[in-house]
């Protein structure tokens, strides 16, 4: 596990700091309902509360309160947030590196692929993320199509609109043949309703919570992609604070708190599946590939991973081949890799 001394937190201000309660404000962009709010984000917050002595207080900003899901990094490095929930994947280009997590049929699980996530992105987070202080990668457990229209092949996407989950997964559409409508997931019922979209990316639980669960009545039922997510500290925020206040976002910004942050987030998500199962009278179907089948999804899959390393590549950035057999070597660690067909 990699570990971080509190140098790497004390940033450059001078004198003492007296342990006074800091009040952090935490933004994120899903409801305050949300399951990532309440069994992640909250007892996260306790954790971080009980380890400060009382010194940091976390005070939520759902629901894009104080800005639009895809600013909320800029949101953490410009101090109009402390914390900030953040999709890499909403800004494409900007996070080249962590790009690697959005590839599809790389995640079998979000808990301990998460530890592994984090654990993985940590030395480059300094070099891609170097306005804000990188705490953890979360996700939710893995997500998959859900469409108007049957789904069960590559050749189904084509000639449909889809609405991603990142730009990865645009691409992906694209590839496929598809449109691709990048909207936050907020917006996702609104696209689908007015028939903008006529397919979306989505974990089994978020169809129920964002409400568009009667919309999307097809499935393909098997892992496509994990939606990567960030949690990022304003560095501001964290020079004012004591010492023993930075040792409290050092150890519950780690491998492990990833996967515990994840772990509730993705139990519910992986329920909804068997709601959508429970409710196939209600029109659900559900189109679960065979081995030949998803061999042509990872195929199709396959050119996305040549091109981010040509990416990588061209940005000059580092060896690519090296990073994305140390994510692929992290995964297999914690046993959390995609089975290839």
């Amino acid at each position: 596990m990699l570990k971080r001394t509190l140098a790497a937190l004390a940033f450059a201000v001078g004198g003492a700091h007296a342990a006074l309660a800091a009040e952090a404000s935490l933004a994120h962009w899903v409801p305050g309902t949300h399951p990532l709010q309440k069994l992640g984000m909250e007892p996260w917050a306790e954790a971080l509360k009980k380890a400060s002595d009382g010194e940091i207080e976390v005070k939520f900003y759902p629901a894009s309160q104080l800005g639009a899901a895809p600013d909320h990094y800029d949101m953490a490095r410009d101090g109009i947030a402390d914390i900030s929930f953040i999709n890499p994947g909403y800004q494409p280009g900007r996070f080249p590196i962590l790009a690697a997590a959005e590839l599809p049929f790389h995640f079998a699980n979000s808990k301990a692929g998460m530890r592994a996530l984090t654990e993985w992105y940590q030395p480059y987070a300094a070099k891609e993320m170097k306005d804000v202080y990188f705490c953890m990668a979360i996700s939710h457990d893995p997500g998959t199509f859900h469409s108007k229209t049957p789904i069960l092949v590559p050749a189904d996407v084509k000639g449909k609109t889809v609405r991603p989950a990142n730009a990865t997964e645009g691409r992906f559409v694209q590839m496929l043949g598809g449109s691709s409508v990048q909207v936050p997931v907020g917006e996702m019922r609104e696209a689908l309703s007015k028939g903008v979209a006529d397919m979306t990316q989505s974990p089994w639980g978020s169809l129920y919570v964002f409400g568009v669960d009667s919309l999307v009545k097809h499935h393909l039922d098997t892992p496509v992609y994990a939606s990567i997510n960030v949690f990022v500290i304003n560095k501001a925020f964290i020079a004012k604070l004591s010492e023993k206040g930075r040792k409290a976002i050092a150890d519950n910004c780690t491998p492990e708190a990833a996967e515990r942050m994840s772990s509730g987030w993705a139990d519910v998500e992986a329920n909804g599946r068997n709601k959508i199962l429970a409710e196939q009278d209600k029109g659900h179907v559900m189109h679960k590939p065979n081995d030949e089948q998803l061999r042509l999804w990872q195929a199709a899959a396959a050119p996305l991973t040549d091109e981010w390393k040509a990416n990588i590549k061209k940005k000059g950035l580092g060896d690519p081949e090296a990073m994305y057999k140390g994510m692929v070597d992290t995964l297999i660690k914690y046993k959390s890799l995609y089975e290839k067909k």
